[in-house]
């Protein structure tokens, strides 16, 4: 059972790139999530996202190295993710981090670079001096939920242009605060480009087919590393999706799988990936339990996310440059814009 959602061309933009995202019923390695029915289910979708011509691609290219990047924290497991796929990118990473307290004055080495932490009485004057040196500073943001909005309110103070990959917060006084300051920012709380995809996809269904699964429930199962402590982003972003398309569902009814020994033994996470990884499922059963449908996206690791906060990092400072109207993005503009690498 298979359909195409098809994109008007007046959607996303003139010119087409084919981006497929597909859902597929597999042997469910979910046990809370077993059903004596099931249909596969596969949905493809056509984003039309602008090509870049050789000149641009070019001229987009010649000023990657000149772009400098705060990454905070340099602490944890992400934030190192990001500062090796900068370095791997060209692009210059600051040797300087924010962090907790107690790690403050510390030194780490990251992708051959030391980079020195600076806890939160310095925040403030360290920003202020990295952009007297750097004065095209974008700071990528992977910290915890509770410095979400201090951080943006630092980095709009400071009129430093951010890409905030950072879940969790009071997502509206994040938004207003950079709308108010007028600054340029990508805030997403998903930075997998593929991911990304799958979540552009839902995105035009739930606009072209509202309704469509009224009466259906809806599980949800996310599992992810412990230090992981709010309910992921990505989830919500897809649970919004099903309820326009018509499905009554409470955030508050995620099942968060956190226990590493039920991650192995009932999500299927691989035991080397439980420090870093997002398996996500989603499942519809009709009103009379005739009828089932399993959307799933399983990540091991941490590299996609930071190759896409990179990319949107270099998408961010070519908005800057162009001097762009809109300010705020996310990462289905960044997909869009055809500015993945």
């Amino acid at each position: 059972m298979a359909f195409v959602l098809e994109v008007p061309v007046t959607l996303l933009g003139r010119r087409q790139n084919l981006v497929s995202v597909s859902a597929s019923r597999r042997a469910s390695t979910y046990a809370s999530f077993s059903r004596t029915q099931r249909r596969v289910f596969s949905i493809s979708a056509t984003l039309n996202t602008p090509v870049q011509s050789v000149d641009d691609k070019n001229l987009v290219r010649a000023n990657d190295i000149a772009v400098p990047i705060m990454v905070n924290s340099c602490m944890g497991k992400m934030g190192q993710a990001v500062i090796e796929a900068g370095i791997s990118a060209g692009l210059h990473v600051v040797p300087a981090s924010f962090g907790i307290e107690s790690d403050a004055g510390k030194t780490i080495q990251v992708g051959g670079k030391d980079i020195q932490v600076h806890g939160p009485s310095e925040r403030e004057t360290t920003l202020a001096s990295l952009v007297d040196e750097y004065p095209n500073l974008i700071v990528v943001d992977f910290t915890v939920p509770n410095a979400v909005n201090d951080n943006a309110e630092l980095y709009c103070k400071s009129g430093v242009p951010f890409v905030m990959g950072t879940t969790g917060g009071d997502r509206d006084l994040l938004y207003k605060t950079v709308e108010d300051a007028k600054l340029y920012a990508v805030i997403s709380p998903q930075m997998g480009k593929q991911v990304v995809a799958f979540l552009a996809a839902m995105e035009i269904m739930a606009k072209q087919f509202p309704g469509a699964f009224s009466g259906y429930t809806l599980e949800v199962m996310e599992s992810h590393q412990a230090t992981k402590l709010d309910t992921s982003g990505t989830a919500k972003a897809v649970i919004s999706c099903f309820q326009k398309l018509g499905v009554s569902f409470d955030m508050d009814q995620v099942q968060l799988i956190r226990d590493p020994k039920q991650q192995i033994e009932m999500v299927g996470v691989p035991e080397e990936h439980i420090n870093g990884h997002a398996f996500h499922m989603y499942h519809l059963t009709s009103p009379d339990g005739t009828v089932s449908f399993e959307f799933q996206h399983n990540v091991c690791g941490r590299s996609i996310y930071a190759e896409g906060a990179i990319d949107a990092a270099l998408f961010l400072a070519k908005k800057i440059q162009s001097k762009a109207d809109k300010k705020i993005y996310d990462m289905i503009d960044v997909l869009r814009e055809g500015s993945m690498r």
